[in-house]
């Protein structure tokens, strides 16, 4: 993997977008960074991103889950594969970048995701 990979955010599936930004603006003081109407908001949690992904957006089948931001998607997933982990979902498009699901051998879900 490339020292450009990070984790980028922090994935929390919900079942409502607006009260869930509501919940933890309310509860933790995390500000809004972005909005994506029912389907995504990411929220200001220090160094890290908390990621409220709809059911639309809800790629892990409602397990949060960390997402690791990588300059190329597939070539990470080549990675992934090679020491071990398996691919859940393969990469595709997504609204806003490409996307992936993969598990490390002990079956932790995370999303991989890069540019378009």
């Amino acid at each position: 993997m490339s020292s450009e990979t990070k984790i980028g955010n922090v994935l929390h599936p919900v079942s409502d977008v607006g009260a869930a930004v509501t919940f933890y603006n309310e509860a933790f003081g995390l500000g809004l960074k972005f909005a994506d109407g029912d389907r995504y908001a990411a929220l200001d949690a220090g160094s890290t991103t908390l990621a409220l992904a709809g059911p639309e957006e809800d790629v892990t089948g409602g397990t949060p889950a960390a997402s690791f931001k990588v300059p190329d998607v597939a070539t990470a997933l080549t990675a992934i594969t090679e020491a071990g982990g398996s691919v859940v979902t393969a990469a595709e498009q997504g609204p806003h970048e490409v996307r992936a699901v993969a598990r490390d051998p002990w079956g932790n879900t995370f999303v991989v995701y890069g540019p378009r």
